[in-house]
């Protein structure tokens, strides 16, 4: 599995308990900050053997990942939370990392981007990961869309996909 973006760890600990002892995590994230929360967290969860990371952006997973050995990739995308709100994700790089997830996902395998379009740069990237998304809906994936209803400024949401298909 991948946690594209480390950030301050949850979605590392969470997919480190999902694989247990004979899977492996892959956590990306560019902020040294980020990569020692993430690296902190998951060993105090007692799961460090299962967590390999890698402080270098998620456009390099495939350096690390087998060609449709991947059972999940995992984005919340933004900034890390505490940190320089100015060192965001970004909205080229995301569309082009996703590109990379789908032929890294296993047939069955999970997509999951949480989109923040709350911040500056924010709603370009959701609205683009968006499209992104709904294409896929169009090539057989299976995609949703999670989202607060009534909220009064724009609140993250999550985006899933399932691919489609069988291995020939």
């Amino acid at each position: 599995m991948v946690d594209a973006t480390a950030g301050n760890g949850h979605d590392t600990v969470f997919l480190a308990e999902c694989v247990g002892e004979s899977g492996k995590v892959l956590a990306f994230d560019i902020q040294e900050e980020a990569i020692q929360s993430a690296r902190a967290k998951v060993a105090a969860a007692g799961l460090a053997a299962w967590v390999e990371f890698h402080l270098k952006s998620h456009g390099r997973m495939s350096e690390h990942a087998a060609h449709e050995g991947v059972a999940a990739v995992m984005f919340n995308l933004g900034y890390l939370p505490g940190h320089d709100h100015e060192v965001t994700t970004q909205t080229s790089e995301t569309v082009q990392t996703l590109t990379i997830s789908a032929g890294l996902l296993k047939f069955g395998g999970v997509l999951s981007v949480v989109c923040y379009p709350g911040h500056a740069t924010g709603l370009e990237e959701a609205a683009a990961v968006e499209s992104w998304m709904a294409a896929r809906g169009n090539d057989g994936w299976r995609v949703a869309r999670y989202a607060m209803l009534g909220t009064r400024s724009p609140a993250p949401y999550l985006l899933l996909a399932v691919k489609a298909g069988a291995p020939q």
